[in-house]
């Protein structure tokens, strides 16, 4: 199978459908999170396909890693751009994510017929799944973004900022001076690989794709609040959080939290609950925004606010992917590039701490019981390294089991 950069004067080799039917593949099967993800695209598509080599997979996983947004599917809308041209990268988009994004919106349909008791205890599960999640991820993004002491008093300062102000908003300004830090305190960070991917653009292309970016988040964040949320609303909320998602599928909690609990649209316990779900399907961890964009009272169907929250949630991610991939040889060689992104991921750390502390725990642990739960599931996923889909069987499943004898 020949790789696509060794056939660049040609244009892409591949067909659409030929896209969608790989990916539909792993977005029916590819469980276990974004990490996971990953292993899933190489083993697919380096070892099985060739579609891509060794050396460009590693050096687009260097990219999506260094941008905002869910690197798995940055991933994946790149191999299909690379593939199959724009169809492709659509093609590859849609199957990787209709799936979970179908299965969250039909969640969201079910929750609210589970208020007997035992579909409250299995709600209830849901949320201790997302306190067993949640730590597992901080843990481990702790010791890759926080390393040492410089990076770990930015997280501090990150978390001091947000809990002590009690003002969501500001995690946008700790990320701002995450990103001001890192060039003057974070200069040991590795620079990332250097890649020139076979795309059908240039530098032009880059700004046309990079205004586009910048014009909806300077709309997404002067568009106000409003207690009685709107379309627009709603997808200047999730294009917000997906254009400041960094360092990984767990960081989006805190910026949603922020678009839709704290403005009131949706309930902690259901958001909480909605995680938790999102746990237990294929597919990508933003599928989230189909279950919140459904739950959001709008006034219209709730398949439409899914789709627009999900739209939105994407959107940014791969406008900037696009906008980077043509230039990325340029951009990784300035100096500043690799410790100012290692200043942002230790900020984002620091959010992540925020987060968890209030909602993911405040909301979930309400006793011994619930404590002792969550401490089975993190050796079980910790230790023992089960999937994530067991992690969600248990908590659901013991949450159930202490309503009815306790």
């Amino acid at each position: 199978m020949p790789h696509p950069e060794a056939d660049e004067a040609h244009g892409p080799v591949g067909r659409p459908g030929e896209v969608f039917r790989a990916f539909l593949k792993l977005g029916l099967t590819s469980f276990g999170g974004p990490i996971a993800h990953l292993g899933y695209l190489r083993e697919e598509f380096v070892r099985r396909r060739g579609w891509l080599d060794e050396a460009h997979f590693a050096q687009l996983l260097a990219v999506c890693q260094f941008l905002p947004g869910p690197a798995s599917s940055q991933m994946g809308f790149a191999i299909g751009l690379f593939r199959a041209g724009w169809r492709g990268a659509l093609m590859a988009f849609l199957a990787f994510t209709l799936p979970s994004a179908l299965l969250m919106v039909g969640f969201a349909a079910l929750a609210p017929h589970l208020g007997h008791e035992i579909g409250a205890a299995a709600i209830h599960g849901l949320k201790l799944v997302a306190v067993v999640v949640v730590a597992h991820g901080l843990m481990g993004m702790a010791r890759q973004l926080t390393p040492d002491a410089p990076r770990a008093l930015i997280a501090a300062g990150a978390v001091s900022l947000i809990v002590l102000t009690g003002n969501a908003w500001l995690q946008l300004v700790a990320i701002a001076l995450g990103g001001l830090l890192g060039p003057m305190f974070c200069r040991q960070a590795p620079a990332p690989a250097v890649a020139v991917f076979p795309v059908r653009y240039g530098a032009r292309g880059a700004v046309i794709f990079l205004t586009l970016f910048l014009t909806g988040l300077a709309g997404a964040l002067i568009l106000p609040g409003h207690e009685a949320p709107s379309s627009a609303a709603l997808a200047g909320a999730f294009y917000q959080a997906g254009a400041l998602v960094f360092g990984g599928g767990h960081v989006v909690l805190p910026l949603l939290q922020q678009s839709v609990v704290e403005t009131g649209w949706v309930s902690p316990e259901t958001f909480l609950a909605g995680y938790g779900a999102a746990q237990a399907v294929p597919g990508p961890m933003f599928s989230l925004a189909a279950f919140l964009g459904a739950e959001v009272p709008l006034g219209i169907p709730a398949a439409l606010g899914a789709t627009i929250a999900l739209v939105a949630i994407f959107l940014p991610g791969f406008l900037l992917l696009l906008a980077v991939l043509p230039i990325w040889a340029r951009l990784a060689k300035r100096a500043w590039a690799a410790s100012a992104m290692a200043g942002i991921n230790a900020a984002v750390v620091g959010l992540l701490v925020a987060a968890f502390y209030d909602p993911v725990w405040a909301e979930g642990i309400r006793g011994p019981s619930d404590f002792g739960i969550v401490v089975v599931g993190f050796t079980l996923l910790a230790a023992a390294r089960v999937s994530a889909l067991w992690i969600v069987f248990w908590c659901v499943s013991a949450s159930i089991a202490w309503s009815l004898v306790g």
